[in-house]
Formats: C-alpha cells, structure tokens, sequence
C-alpha cells in the first residue's frame, strides 16, 4: 500500500515538473525568443505614429517693392477615426453628421465598420469651429488632423500663373506645379504613447519626433497693380472686339521679370466648381505657340542691322512682291511705296519684300545655306526662340524652329521666318527676345520667381544675364530708333509727350487643320513694344494679342498696347523728358 503511494506521488511529482518544464519554455519562447514580436505588438496598443504635416508655402506678389499676399493657407481639419477604439458608433455618426454633415465622406458610417484599419478619414475641410465641437463629444478613437487650404485674397488675379492646389495637396498648372516640391515642403512624424481616445501624451522613452519642414514662401516678378490693371484692358479689349482670346505680358527689359501675365478668358480659384472649360487653367502666353507674324520683323532687322548688312537707310526696289525660289511673296499691300525704299520705310509699313530682301543680303544675294545658318543662329540661338525659356511655370511649350539642315529649312521657309511665319513661337519667347533687341543687347531668361519671403523679411534673388553679346549696344540703339518710329508712322497715338515709345504691329493668318492652308478670316493681331522716358533704357516691354472669331490687325491689339503703356508711366513715376 504505501508502495502505491510512493509511485503515485512520483508520478504527481513527475507530471508537476513536467508542467513546470512546459511553461518554462513557453516563458522563455515568449521572454526571450519572441521578445520582439510582442514587444512590438504591445507597443501597437499604446504607441502610435502621427504624420505632422509641413505647412505649404505662401505666394506673393509685388506691389511696387513691398510684397502683397495672392495666396494664402488657412487651416482646416480631418477628422478621422480609429474603428478598432471607437466604442459608440452611432455616436460618432450622430456628432459628425449634426457638426460636419457638409464635409463628410460618402457613406462614411460603413468606414467604422472596417476593423482590420486604424485609419478611416470620416470628413474633410472641417473648420477650427466644428472641430472644436466634435472634440468636446469626446468621441473614444476619433482623432483629428490639422490640415492646410489655400484661399486667394485677390481672387481670380493671375490666377493662370499661380495654379490651384488639388484634394490631395498637390499643385496643378502654373507655379503651384512648377514648384510643388519646393512649396510643399516635407512632412514630419510623431511616434508617441497614446490614451485610449489616441490622445497623444508627454511621457514615455520611445516617443519619437521628426519636425515637418515647410515649405518655402515665395515672391513672384508679377507686380500686383500692373496685374490687375493688365487683366482690366483685356477684359475690355475682348468686350469691344468680341475676339475670342486675348493675352498680354509685360516684362522688365533689363532683368527679364514678368511684371504681368494674363489671359482671357480666366477664372476664381475661389469658386472652382464654376469652372465649365478646363482650358481656362492654360496659360496661353507660355503654352500656345503660333506664328506671330510682321512682330518678328523687329528682330530680323536687329540681325541684319548687328551683322552689317543693312542700315536704317539702306534702300531696295519694291514692286510690292519678292520671288524666292520660284515663289511669289506679297506685301499685304502690293500697291504701298513702290520703288526705291529705306529699310525705315519697310519697318513702317511692313513690307515682307523688304526683309526677304534684307534676308538675301545675308547670303550675299540668294537665301542660301549661309544665310539660312547665319537667320537660325540668331533666332534659335541668341534670341532663344523655339525652346524652352526655363520660366518657373507647369505647361511652357518650346514652339517650332526649323533647323536649315532639316529638309524643310529651305529658303521658302527661311524667307516666311524674316516675317514672322513659318515658325511658331510662345508671347514670353517672344517678349524676352524683343527685350534684347532693345535693351543694348542683353538676353535674360524671362522669370516669374524673385525671391522668398524668410521670416517675414523679402530676399530678392540676384539678377544674371544669360547672353550678354545678342546684339551690339550700336545696333541695338538703332533698333530703338526704328521702332520708336514705326509705333507713329502709319497711327499716331495719343501718347503723352515727353516719352520715348515703340512698337510693332503683327498680322498673322491662321492655318485651317482640314485643310493645311492658311485662312485670311480668322487671324491673330499683335502688338509688340516698349516705353519709358529715357531713349536709351526702356522701362518696359509689352506684347498684346487678339485671336479666335476675326479679322483681327496689329492695330486692334495696339490700342491695348496703349491703354497699358500710357498707364504704365504713370504708376512707374517717370517723369516726362523735353
């Protein structure tokens, strides 16, 4: 009897040590051999991980040298839940259909029913106010971030520059897409022990933070009042034409910043849901090459003038007409100035046979591949034309310069380029180059960006000219004189006296896309010029166009080009010279 005794308390003994052995290893599986894994999944209970968003970067404008807000941050709210805390439902649902019924997600009751997420966005674009309310529900698993809108105090002005930002904080079009990166900064993280309502708290050794990096505040060339007062004439010159599309730039010769920018039609960044054409969002006067017609012949003479072949008193027999290669070239008037002509007078009344023959002069009296190559460099290469300018806006196109080696370099082509057709080219290409025509011969990479706001102090970015050999000082002076003469020769404006202005006017004929021929009905007009008060430094650069639905002249987009100018020496200060 006690030997069965003695063999049953053995065997008690043997299956207790046994058991003990069992949850030994087991302890030490998960102690030490699994120490990680649990740890980790502990720390999921209590520790949670927060993204601190970077505070998108502000845009201003000019007004004069004091810089004025065109687009704005205002904070707003997510609020978002974690489904696997929350503990009432309905609740939640109630309080942010009461509070935030505007701004909630479709159907979004059903998204606190997904339990394998701790992440579920119940509304978006939630005020300060309403957020305040729903936090005084305290809703257990209902979190909230701060998050960043963008209001524009100015409405729609240059609202084809800026762009918009979209849902998912990103830029669209114009400078909010050029430099998204730079704007948007770079979001931090905060690794944290939480409450049950994932309230972070202070303590705890594995709280981790990496600050957000915002992004930069940025200046804009764009003059705020030469802005508005730009958008104005257009406006008005699209009511008094009915032309479809009009657009005007007004750039600083010497430096090469965009002072104004603007199409019509445009629109309210404030009020997008209006917006029935998206092509509103484009910016013509980077993004819409074409042929800009007798403009050009501004920088062909500036060619022909810097390489010594012409002055503004060289002469040639006008019959009205040029044959190049077999073809037959008009003048738009071929009755105009028949006989012996200068160069001046060709300018004046824009005479496509005077710069072909001009061109010819190049090549010692044909178009040939010596000319063609001496037209492309200029055009293609000093004056930048047909490539990208580099300004710091989202939709710039390069256009189009046929190369005299391409098969279609021929001298026809080449002959149609001296006037401006053949070639398709953007306003600001354009624009930058006429600036170099006639500030002394200096190209400068047109620019939207001049600077950033730091700490509440403006930084202006230092000026660098890109090519500072176009053309000679000399011949860049005669070019003034031309085109200060031809702004008055065939239309005197009312200018006020005591400035020195020029212009040019442009005519360009648009091609049919059934039929690949040009169409005398609906043309694009041009204007193209400068002014100030010192003939030897103009203060400013402006190009106007008219197109869609007409027979527009140079001399409709001229009365725009006065309308700005004439404003201009008034805001600029200048005072009249004798």
């Amino acid at each position: 009897m006690e030997y069965i005794k003695g063999k049953r308390t053995r065997l008690l003994a043997g299956f207790v040590m046994a058991a003990m052995a069992v949850f030994f290893v087991r302890l030490f599986y998960i102690q030490i051999i699994q120490h990680n894994y649990y740890t980790a999944q502990a720390d999921s209970e209590y520790i949670k991980q927060f993204t601190l968003h970077a505070q998108r970067g502000e845009i201003y404008a000019l007004e004069g040298d004091q810089p004025v807000p065109l687009v704005m941050n205002e904070t707003v709210y997510t609020v978002w839940a974690d489904p696997t805390v929350v503990t009432d439902k309905q609740k939640v649902v109630d309080v942010i259909n009461k509070v935030a019924g505007g701004n909630t997600q479709p159907n979004f009751a059903q998204l606190l029913d997904v339990k394998n997420s701790r992440y579920q966005v119940l509304a978006t674009k939630v005020t300060r106010a309403q957020a305040e309310m729903i936090k005084k529900e305290n809703l257990a698993g209902v979190g909230f971030d701060a998050v960043t809108q963008r209001v524009y105090p100015e409405g729609q002005l240059a609202s084809q520059v800026l762009g918009f930002v979209n849902s998912n904080g990103d830029g669209q079009y114009g400078f909010e897409q050029y430099n998204n990166s730079m704007l948007k900064g770079k979001d931090g993280m905060l690794k944290t022990v939480t409450d049950i309502r994932n309230v972070p708290l202070t303590i705890g050794n594995d709280n981790i933070k990496t600050p957000a990096v915002n992004g930069k505040n940025a200046v804009l060339t764009i003059d705020r009042d030469i802005q508005a007062k730009v958008e104005q004439v257009l406006a008005q010159g699209a009511a008094r034409t009915h032309a479809k599309q009009v657009s005007a730039i007004v750039v600083d010769p010497n430096n090469g910043h965009v002072l104004a920018m603007a199409n019509m039609p445009t629109y309210d960044p404030n009020k997008m849901s209006s917006v029935t054409d998206i092509s509103v969002f484009n910016n013509d006067t980077i993004s819409k090459p074409y042929e800009v017609g007798s403009v050009a012949k501004t920088l062909t003479m500036g060619m022909g003038i810097n390489e010594g072949v012409m002055t503004p008193q060289s002469t040639y027999d006008n019959l009205g007409y040029i044959v190049v290669d077999g073809i037959r070239i008009n003048n738009a008037d071929q009755t105009r100035l028949l006989g012996r002509i200068t160069m001046q007078d060709v300018l004046d009344w824009s005479l496509n046979s005077g710069v072909v023959t001009m061109t010819e002069w190049l090549g010692g009296g044909s178009i040939n591949l010596k000319a063609r190559n001496t037209m492309y460099e200029y055009f293609h290469n000093r004056y930048h034309l047909g490539q990208l300018t580099g300004i710091q806006l989202a939709g710039e196109t390069p256009g189009t310069i046929i190369p005299p080696t391409d098969v279609q370099g021929n001298s026809i082509r080449y002959s149609n380029m001296a006037f401006g057709q053949g070639m398709s080219l953007t306003m600001v290409q354009t624009a930058a180059a006429f600036s170099s025509v006639i500030n002394g011969g200096t190209y400068y990479k047109p620019t939207i960006l001049a600077g950033f706001m730091n700490n509440g102090t403006y930084d202006p970015l230092p000026v660098k000219p890109e090519d500072t050999n176009v053309i000679s000082a000399q011949a860049s002076q005669q070019m003034r004189a031309m085109i200060h003469h031809a702004h008055y020769a065939t239309w005197r404006p009312n200018d006020p006296a005591g400035y020195y202005i020029g212009g040019k006017t442009g005519t360009s004929q648009t091609i049919d896309p059934k039929t690949g021929k040009y169409r005398n009905t609906d043309t694009i007009g041009t204007y193209l010029g400068f002014g100030g008060n010192d003939p030897n430094k103009p203060a400013y650069v402006i190009m106007t166009t008219l197109a869609g639905g007409g027979n527009f002249g140079g001399g409709d987009a001229k009365v725009m080009f006065n309308q700005i100018s004439d404003w201009m020496l008034g805001y600029l200060k200048l005072p009249p010279k004798g």
